[in-house]
């Protein structure tokens, strides 16, 4: 991959504009140089397109006459740029997430097509999506890979392999082409380590360990309506021997760490680097990007840690994240284009410079940054994502009516 990106971050490359980890919520190709693109790691649509190039491999500005090979397989089909918008809008694709920043500002580089900033959780946009069914104002989905399932199995998706489809793992695709996923994260705790050490904390290595009254009294998670918060919520249960179908064990703790100060936050990344919260439970991705690529703090002021249970049970939910197609949505050509781009392993790739798990990641080099793989497999565990769908609105409306924590809404 050349990076081109003017913007670098403290670890290599751009993270985009964002001061936030926008927590509301919170998508190969080898570039010749003579404006082809290949990719070597799939089959179907090849992202090449016809037309005039500066030979630089990136846009000349005018791509007003070009026409690109999009999708796989059966799915495979030519888009012209004479029918992109000037903005194309994607639910929850944003600043402050995923590093989102970085690949938009690589499509609208590359294609002459800018995103619209659209924030907003997956149960946000999901909500959205279904109030505007009618009369779609977004061109695809993007968000959790159960509320993508969700969005299927409400009619509001349709079909479209996008190119390298053959190179997700079948997990997490769906065979109809609705719903494909492009990357992934686990539940881990971000903690600052140089309040930990001023009272004398040791680091955390099970939930246990953060009923302790001295990380309670400002540990907070994200509200269960997020995926985040939903996947974070159901680490701790499983933790604790609960299942989808009983939220007991989540209850109990939040019952014990809610006596000592404990509670749910949104957009809480000024919280954390200002020393108002010590510990946050989120995604590895969100404590490792803070730790590395925010200037507010040091990176040795952080750490992040993978989490068992009190005697080594699994506790860290692995989360895909994809993205679908809207029926009858608007400016399908430049959403499959764009759904195509973020599988090529330049699109993959920015999503490890942010420390978010690529689908493809097998593919790439994974950031040394990262907690020790002995700790993944101690600690990771994944659900069927059809059985969370099909038990997902119930147990956040009971996560919100139980839980004693506030901000739970």
């Amino acid at each position: 991959m050349t990076d081109s990106t003017p913007n670098a971050t403290r670890r290599r490359v751009l993270f985009g504009g964002a001061t936030g980890l926008g927590l509301l919520a919170g998508c190969l190709s080898d570039d010749d140089g003579n404006g082809d693109t290949t990719d070597t790691g799939g089959n179907g649509g090849n992202g090449s397109s016809s037309g005039n190039d500066d030979g630089d491999g990136g846009s000349d500005g005018d791509v007003s006459g070009e026409e690109y090979d999009v999708g796989y397989d059966e799915h495979q089909t030519i888009v012209s740029a004479s029918a992109f918008p000037d903005e194309l809008r994607i639910y929850a694709v944003q600043t402050g997430w995923s590093n989102w920043d970085a690949v938009m500002e690589n499509f609208e580089a590359e294609y002459g097509v800018a995103l619209y900033d659209a924030q907003g959780s997956s149960g946000e946009a999901l909500q959205d999506a279904r109030s505007n069914a009618g009369n779609p104002t977004h061109s695809a989905f993007n968000g959790g890979y159960s509320f993508a399932l969700e969005a299927m199995n409400d009619g509001l998706t349709t079909a479209y392999k996008p190119a390298n489809w053959d190179a997700v793992p079948d997990e997490l695709k769906t065979n109809n082409g609705h719903v494909t996923a492009t990357r992934q994260m686990t539940t881990a705790v971000t903690y600052r380590a140089d309040v930990y050490e001023e009272r004398g904390l040791d680091a955390p290595e099970t939930w246990e360990d953060l009923k302790h009254p001295d990380i309670a009294q400002d540990l907070a998670f994200t509200p269960p309506h997020t995926a985040n918060g939903l996947a974070s919520a159901l680490s701790v249960n499983n933790a604790y021997g609960g299942s989808v179908s009983n939220l007991d064990p989540l209850i109990e703790y939040h019952e014990e760490i809610h006596e000592h100060g404990a509670d749910f936050r949104r957009n809480i990344e000024g919280d954390v680097t200002s020393g108002e919260i010590s510990t946050v439970v989120e995604y590895d991705y969100s404590g490792l990007n803070m730790k590395y690529n925010v200037d507010e703090i040091d990176e040795s002021q952080l750490e992040v840690a993978i989490l068992t249970g009190p005697n080594g049970e699994d506790g860290a939910m692995n989360v895909p994240y994809g993205y679908a197609l809207l029926e009858n949505a608007p400016n399908p050509e430049a959403a499959k284009l764009f759904m195509d781009y973020v599988l090529t392993l330049e699109g993959q790739e920015v999503f490890f410079d942010a420390f978010v798990r690529p689908i493809r990641a097998d593919e790439l080099d994974q950031p040394a940054e990262f907690p020790d793989q002995a700790d993944y497999d101690a600690a990771e565990f994944a659900l069927d994502q059809e059985e969370l769908v099909e038990n997902q609105e119930a147990i956040q409306q009971e996560i919100t009516e139980r839980t004693p924590l506030q901000g739970a809404q």
